[in-house]
């Protein structure tokens, strides 16, 4: 059962009273505006299209329906309850200690690994620019600016993810329209492709299509942020609510909406697709002058906005775990509004990928993917089952804290839950994520135990 302070206490008032409200308005909108255009969807999508074919819009228009309800469910806990550990809070509320641990703990091992790939990510760019320089140092150069800006105070992750933001948005729009105009035939110099490129549209069938959708799954990872982030701004329930109604327009219009463009400019198996990725080799296409360095620069700007905010989750998800009791306490000290020690631990693991960068470059960074694989969707079960639990709950308890509501209660929360069931099972199917499903399932085993030990040995001292 839920422990009396987690269902008594309102999350805000555990975790989110001592730190500090720096986020202003204009950075919780921007950081769920730039949010949802991930590294993953620069980075991973070429290979879907490879994979998919023309059928990859499909792909991403199925994940993203599943983000969508992921998010609403979580909008509407997140309203009802501001938190910086946001969904650990929740299931800890609605299913108990041990739930809460597990997804936290989980969460943050994801967020802490997702920092060291993202940092390689970037300095892989970085070296592509700079050849002479080692890409180790690179690593360590970003470890330390942005584990020094997170330390300083919110207000400055909140103008990185600001300006960050800014120019992914601007970037992937300028492309949605040059895209939108060339397929109209109304650019200069360049052909109306019509649907020339989208006959093939299933070039390999049904399996195909299972790939590109497991891709454009794990593209959507780190839209939870901004309800983390929401707990730390001036008007928490105000973030959470206009981040959480306009998620879906966000999805329709960056996701899927460009990977309609690129397949319908570009023919899908054009190896540039998956060489440069499919905005670069789309821009090339359309003949843009310095197309290929224009999305590098995006491409690295997106890594750095992910390691800042992966930085950000993290701790303030350590913080919260530590202050309901999951933890170790000095993880819980606050120094001028910011968690610093929390900070400081959360980064561990990117330096350890420097070193780790530094003596295996060649195999490090598919090694420390396959360790967190499916993390992401133990996280979606877990908010999908709390708010099963907790909306129930509210109805009979405080019908006034539901601002969002899910949509079609509790149908299509049961059509989510069957969603990533469905995922499991294609992932289990696919030799290539077979080891990634496997090394989630133990971790998430093994931190369940623990946290359900760590309920008992607390239950019993009180």
């Amino acid at each position: 059962m839920p422990s009396s302070t987690t269902q008594d206490t309102p999350p805000q008032q555990q975790d989110g009273a001592a730190l500090s409200h720096g986020l202003k308005q204009r950075h919780l909108s921007m950081i769920a505006l730039g949010g949802v255009i991930g590294a993953g969807l620069f980075v991973g999508s070429g290979a879907g299209i490879a994979a998919a074919g023309p059928s990859i819009v499909i792909a991403y228009t199925i994940s993203g329906l599943l983000v969508m309800l992921v998010m609403r469910m979580l909008g509407e806990m997140s309203a009802a309850y501001p938190s910086s550990g946001s969904f650990s809070a929740h299931a800890e509320r609605a299913i108990g200690p041990w739930a809460g641990f597990t997804a936290g703990w989980s969460f943050w091992v994801l967020l802490c690994t997702a920092v060291g790939l993202e940092g390689m990510g970037a300095a892989s760019i970085a070296q592509s620019w700079f050849p002479s320089t080692p890409q180790w140092m690179w690593v360590a150069l970003f470890m330390v600016v942005f584990c020094g800006a997170n330390l300083a105070a919110v207000k400055n992750f909140g103008e990185f993810e600001f300006w960050f933001a800014a120019l992914k948005v601007g970037a992937i729009s300028l492309f949605l329209i040059l895209g939108v105009l060339a397929i109209a035939g109304v650019l200069p110099d360049v052909d109306a492709p019509g649907t020339s490129n989208l006959t093939d549209f299933m070039p390999h069938g049904t399996d195909g299509l299972l790939v590109g959708l497991l891709a454009s799954v794990f593209a959507y990872g780190g839209l939870e942020t901004v309800t983390i982030a929401a707990a730390e701004s001036q008007d928490p329930v105000r973030g959470v609510t206009s981040a959480v109604r306009t998620a879906m327009w966000r999805i329709a219009i960056f996701y899927i909406g460009s990977m309609a463009i690129a397949v319908t400019l570009v023919p899908w198996d054009s190896k540039e697709v998956v060489e440069k990725g499919p905005y670069v080799a789309t821009l090339d296409h359309l003949g843009i002058p310095g197309a290929g360095q224009l999305m590098n620069v995006v491409v690295f700007v997106a890594l750095l906005s992910a390691m800042n905010a992966n930085i950000y989750g993290s701790s303030r998800i350590a913080y919260s775990l530590v202050q309901r009791g999951q933890g170790p306490k000095a993880l819980a000290k606050l120094s001028g509004g910011v968690p610093r020690i929390a900070v400081l631990t959360s980064c561990v693991l990117g330096f350890v990928c420097v070193l780790l960068n530094y003596w295996r470059p060649d195999d490090i960074f598919k090694w420390l993917l396959n360790m967190i694989g499916a993390v992401i969707l133990v996280v979606w079960i877990f908010i999908a089952v709390s708010q099963l639990l907790l909306r129930r709950r509210l109805e009979r308890e405080a019908p006034e804290k539901l601002v969002v509501r899910m949509w079609a209660f509790p149908w299509l929360t049961w059509l989510a839950l069957a969603g990533m069931a469905a995922i499991f099972v294609l992932m289990a199917r696919d030799p290539a994520n077979r080891v990634q499903l496997y090394s989630t399932g133990a971790m998430t085993l093994v931190l369940a135990a623990v946290g359900y030990a760590w309920q008992r040995a607390r239950a019993s001292r009180d």
